[in-house]
């Protein structure tokens, strides 16, 4: 069981920081960034679209918009910016972080 959360863990970490680099690199397009953006607002906001103590949809809001988002944007990513901050992937279930991200 810890073997599966150190390896969770470690793949969400080389996520966002693939994430991160593509966010920051010049190349990568403004709408790319602005959806990135309102991913992270929308995560850290206190304002959601269906209030949290609603049951059960108070949290799905943010389980769904949150990727939704990150997907959109990731599919509109320049494939050679992909290629380029994704070089540094060793294992072959990293391998899979360039076709969408999974936070």
């Amino acid at each position: 069981m810890p073997t599966s959360l150190n390896t969770s863990r470690t793949r969400i970490r080389k996520n966002l920081a693939l994430l991160r680099a593509v966010y920051a690199d010049p190349r990568t397009p403004r709408p790319v960034r602005w959806l990135l953006g309102l991913a992270l607002f929308f995560l850290l906001s206190p304002i959601d679209l269906i209030p949290d103590f609603v049951p059960v949809l108070g949290h799905l809001d943010d389980l769904v918009v949150v990727p939704l988002l990150v997907a959109i944007a990731w599919k509109l990513v320049p494939p050679e910016v992909i290629a380029e901050h994704s070089g540094g992937l060793t294992s072959a279930q990293d391998q899979e972080i360039p076709s969408c991200p999974s936070l």
